[in-house]
């Protein structure tokens, strides 16, 4: 194996994900260079020396070749180039899958939230991943319980494609109640870790992860989330790299929607409801645009002030003459003459014997 990517490989057993220190020395020095000194121990160096004693990576790419995941390396096809735009990239990637992750991240999506995730949510979250997934984009999220989970599961659902992005080793499924789950993804999408086989899924590696899901994807979407939720964690991360960040409101009187309506509140978020808007906010500029939401459209929509004012001095339940007409709307006879003319080929008025009324109206069709 090239010493660069064993050194890499090294480097996710022994230093947590984001620690600056050797982030410094791999930007500086190169991977292998800071490996060594990492293996030194000298100065502040020194706290990986327990970890350096149990070292063995050779083990560490047995037990990924045995779950059929490979090592990705910066440099490689598979390398997200994105990633390498984040304050602070991984060493390497433990990618467990079939798929090409370049590829599979090319045109993705990170939808997060609440672990402890309303019916709202969680229908919300499994609703927004299914329209992606149908429209080609990969749907990205922690396989967390609540949102994340519902995510996968819509994207599943479709036969879309999804990543897992874990907090501890590509082969050790956390939480354990989505084993299944993480097994299916991993059989039909892709499961990465930044941290070797067999590591722990550690509180600070969540938060270290959360930067991957933002940093791997186009844009993330906050489904549901509470004021305290790990979710607005990967927020930071998204405005961090420069990713735009959606935000789907609840109800305003419940508190697990309330960090999305914060990040809605304080600018960071877009408001989105749609799969439509979601593509619009992280997609191509011009070729992912969503059309504007309107309103139902109404025949009487954009009428003249005089055609208007005709419309509104015609009755609806019995017909009336011209010259009462003219007398309601005040114009003179040949002007609302004119305008009843208009308003009978628009399918407003209808006209009988010399008298008119107002016709009823189908339901207005959206717009």
């Amino acid at each position: 194996m090239e010493p660069d990517r064993f050194a890499r490989a090294a480097l996710s057993r022994v230093v947590e994900p984001a620690d600056g220190e050797v982030h410094g020395l791999v930007a500086t020095v190169g991977a292998v260079e800071a490996f060594e000194r990492v293996r030194a121990g000298a100065g502040t160096l020194a706290r990986f020396r327990p970890r350096v004693a149990v070292l063995d990576t050779e083990r560490d790419l047995d037990i990924a070749a045995k779950v059929g995941a490979r090592l990705v390396v910066p440099g490689d096809p598979e390398w997200p180039e994105r990633l390498d735009t984040i304050p602070v990239p991984p060493w390497c990637l433990w990618v467990r899958g079939r798929l090409d992750l370049a590829e599979t991240v090319e045109r993705s999506v990170a939808v997060v939230g609440s672990r402890t995730a309303t019916t709202y949510g969680e229908q919300l979250a499994t609703e927004l991943a299914g329209g992606l997934a149908r429209r080609g984009w990969t749907v990205v999220s922690g396989a967390a319980f609540g949102i994340d989970g519902a995510a996968h599961r819509g994207a599943l659902a479709v036969d879309g494609a999804t990543i897992a992005v874990l907090a501890g080793g590509v082969e050790r499924p956390y939480p354990s109640g989505h084993a299944a789950l993480i097994s299916r993804i991993a059989a039909d999408g892709l499961v990465i870790a930044e941290v070797a086989p067999g590591s722990a899924p550690m509180k600070s590696r969540f938060l270290a992860r959360n930067r991957l899901i933002a940093g791997l994807t186009r844009g993330t979407i906050v489904v549901e989330a509470d004021l305290r939720s790990g979710s607005r964690n990967t927020v930071t991360h998204a405005v961090a790299a420069c990713r735009p960040v959606g935000a789907v409101p609840g109800p305003v009187t419940s508190m697990m929607s309330a960090g999305c309506h914060e990040e809605l509140r304080n600018g960071r978020a877009v408001l989105v409801t749609s799969v439509d808007e979601v593509i619009d906010l992280v997609g191509d500029l011009g070729d992912d645009a969503a059309e504007p939401a309107r309103g139902p459209v109404r025949p009487d929509d954009n009428l003249s002030p005089v055609d208007a004012a005709v419309l509104d001095a015609v009755p609806f339940r019995s017909a009336v003459p011209l010259d009462d007409i003219v007398r309601s709307a005040a114009h003179a006879s040949l002007t609302v003459r004119a305008a009843l003319g208009r308003l009978e080929r628009l399918g407003l008025v209808t006209e009988s014997a010399g008298t008119w009324r107002k016709r009823a109206q189908r339901k207005p069709r959206a717009g």
